[in-house]
């Protein structure tokens, strides 16, 4: 890639990212907001990308930007969001919020400046494209079996839940 390209690439990518993330927390529309996350995905996908991890990217778009949030719009449309707009006074938790925010903010303006002592380099062996993705799998679906069943078996329960408090009210 061209070195002049690279940080124009980046920040496009980055703002891209912060503009889609905010837009997802400032939108009243849950289904706009859900859209504005594929964005927010998409965008990260693409900054995977940069730091050569195709298949990181490839499993951003295609497992979350993908098969998650067509969960998240089919549980959107079954939850009555005329209740949700009704019930706007319980929602007005702005100022705890900003707090939040404002801590979460100075937790990573402290990492930032002390990143180098927090966490030291350390050299990163140069992996052939393919080891990369193969090593992810043997992990994957080595030690880490059962609680990769365990997570999809959840999200299962999650779905079929969702169905079900939403029949009641129907």
């Amino acid at each position: 890639m061209n070195p002049v390209a690279t940080p124009i690439f980046f920040y496009g990518l980055s703002f891209a990212a912060i503009a889609f993330a905010i837009a997802v927390i400032t939108r009243r529309n849950a289904v706009h907001a859900a859209l504005s996350l594929i964005g927010t995905l998409i965008s990260l996908a693409g900054l995977y990308l940069m730091l050569y991890a195709p298949f990181v990217a490839a499993v951003q778009i295609v497992l979350y930007a993908g098969g998650i949030m067509v969960l998240f719009l089919f549980v959107i449309m079954l939850v009555n969001l005329d209740q949700n707009i009704r019930e706007i006074q319980f929602n007005r938790q702005w100022l705890v919020g900003l707090v939040v925010a404002l801590a979460l903010g100075g937790l990573l303006l402290f990492v930032i400046r002390q990143g180098k002592v927090i966490f030291p380099l350390h050299e990163v062996a140069d992996l052939p494209e393919g080891i990369n993705t193969q090593m992810v799998g043997m992990t994957l679906y080595g030690p880490y079996m059962l609680p990769f069943e365990i997570a999809s078996l959840l999200l299962l329960v999650a779905i079929v839940g969702a169905v079900v408090m939403a029949k009641k009210r129907i």
